[in-house]
């Protein structure tokens, strides 16, 4: 018998911010449509940020991509992109950052690439070594289970100001072209008439 501390951390160690594997694995089916490998790795980003976050109260995420790891921020978390506690700034790397919500200090948290050397179906997953119909799914989620916090890094941050707090949608016009509402900031016209592309058609 382990002694109730130890058998205490053992239980820690395979929980993802208080969920057990099967439990969070069912939570990304439930909330993605299947278990994908990015949101799993994502779940013990959150849990380690969560596990070395600096003294504060209030809490925002700041999310360095746009594919997976959004997903993983808004199960685990209250902040997601709607209620605007969760920033997306796409600039391609699989990397998140909590920092607190006035001051902006955080820890960010990144998948370290030295590290995967150990797991070689995570890296040809990381990497995409493999198209997705060549890669053993169920070695590949064994693999991020057992790996678990060991291929993450982190380090002690200062989020940019611009960052910082809610951004305002400030005054509503009314686009003289298409006529509908948008952030009058954008200018004459909604950006969508501006030339955004959203649709090759509208067919009604």
């Amino acid at each position: 018998m382990f002694p109730v501390e130890l058998n205490d951390w053992l239980n820690d160690m395979n929980k993802i911010c208080g969920y057990s594997i099967e439990e969070y694995s069912y939570m990304i089916e439930k909330f993605h449509g299947t278990l994908a490998p990015g949101i799993l790795i994502g779940g013990f980003m959150v849990d380690l940020a969560m596990k070395k976050k600096p003294k504060g109260e209030l809490f925002d995420f700041l999310c360095e991509t746009a594919t997976c790891l959004p997903d993983a921020i808004q199960l685990l978390t209250p902040c997601t992109y709607g209620n605007g506690w969760l920033k997306v700034v796409d600039v391609g790397r699989f990397a998140l950052t909590m920092f607190e919500k006035y001051t902006g200090n955080g820890v960010r948290v990144f998948c370290d690439v030295k590290q995967m050397e150990l797991y070689p179906e995570i890296k040809g997953w990381f990497f995409k070594q493999k198209i997705k119909q060549q890669q053993n799914k169920s070695a590949l989620i064994s693999e991020i289970i057992e790996a678990g916090h060991s291929i993450l890094s982190t380090s002690i941050v200062q989020v940019d100001p611009t960052l910082i707090g809610k951004r305002r949608r400030g005054a509503i016009g009314v686009c003289p072209q298409c006529g509908e509402a948008y952030p009058a900031k954008d200018g004459k016209f909604c950006l969508a008439c501006q030339g955004t592309i959203l649709y090759s058609k509208i067919l009604s």
